[in-house]
Formats: structure tokens, C-alpha cells, sequence
């Protein structure tokens, strides 16, 4: 696995700021009874989408965060080949969402909680960076990963009531 954990302060403190609003994209699914996984897309410092949780809504089970973060800056830039570009996301991607990642060619994840029972980016699987397909991501996890973290135990420890 290779991980890009040596960048310089200036780049980390913008995965903060986009983290930061993809935690807000999680705290609106979290309120419209959606599991809280917020993402944001991110092209030469400009947000080409930004997206939360809607499956339960859409009655979709691929409209993951990711997926229409993919979605809408496919429709923003007219194409599917997403290049350049640095997904933030709350939580670790699933095998359905890293690979859609692949397919778009984005270049970076960046993803703040671990998902040990589902991610593909690392806890599981590795799909991102499996040699074996033609398209490989630089990762870096774990940014604001208590916030995330504990915004879906949150969720969960709510359901469960």
C-alpha cells in the first residue's frame, strides 16, 4: 500500500478545509435519516461537486456519496474521465465506489474514518491501487478521522435506540 503521508503543510491544511465540508455533507445525510458519508470533488482548488448520502431517499443502492460526486462532475465537465482530480470523503470507499474512482481516473482520495467491515481503499480490499488494473490513486487517510468517526458511531448509536 502506499500512502502519500509526506505532503506539505499547505496541502494538508486544504484536505482539512475540504474535509470540513464533506463533514458537512455527512451531518445533512445524517439529518435526512441517511447514513452520514459526505464527499466533495475537487479540481485545481475549485469544488466541482458536493455530495452526501441518498440511497434511502432515491431508493438507489448506488447513490453513495461518491458515486454522485462522480455524477455531477461528469455533468460539470462533460465527461466521464474525471483527471486531476482529489476526491474528500468521510469514510473509507466501498468496493463499488473505489472502483467507479478507478474508472473516473481520479487522481487522489483523500478519506477521513476507516471502514474495517467494507473499505476497499486499504482496510479490505485495495482497489485504488491494485497494479492489476489500469488506473492507480494516491491515498491519504485518516484526515479529521475522529470527526468522522464519531458522526457515524453517532448515527448508528441513535438507530439502534
Amino acid at each position: 500500500m502506499v500512502y502519500n503521508n509526506s505532503m506539505s503543510s499547505d496541502y494538508k491544511n486544504s484536505d482539512i478545509l475540504y474535509m470540513e465540508m464533506a463533514l458537512a455533507q455527512a451531518r445533512e445525510a445524517y439529518s435526512c435519516g441517511e447514513i452520514p458519508v459526505g464527499a466533495i470533488l475537487v479540481r485545481g482548488g475549485r469544488v466541482l461537486a458536493a455530495s452526501r448520502n441518498r440511497c434511502e431517499e432515491l431508493k438507489d443502492p448506488t447513490a453513495h456519496a461518491e458515486i454522485l460526486a462522480l455524477r455531477e462532475a461528469g455533468r460539470i465537465l462533460g465527461g466521464w474521465r474525471l483527471t486531476g482530480t482529489t476526491l474528500y470523503v468521510t469514510l473509507e470507499p466501498c468496493p463499488m465506489c473505489a472502483g467507479a474512482l478507478v474508472q473516473a481516473r481520479v487522481e487522489r482520495l483523500v478519506y477521513g474514518a476507516v471502514d474495517p467491515k467494507g473499505g476497499a481503499c486499504g482496510a479490505l480490499y485495495n482497489i485504488v491501487q491494485d497494479e492489476r488494473l489500469n488506473h492507480w490513486l494516491t491515498v491519504t487517510g485518516g484526515v479529521l478521522k475522529g470527526a468522522c468517526a464519531a458522526l457515524l458511531q453517532e448515527f448508528f448509536r441513535d438507530r439502534r435506540a
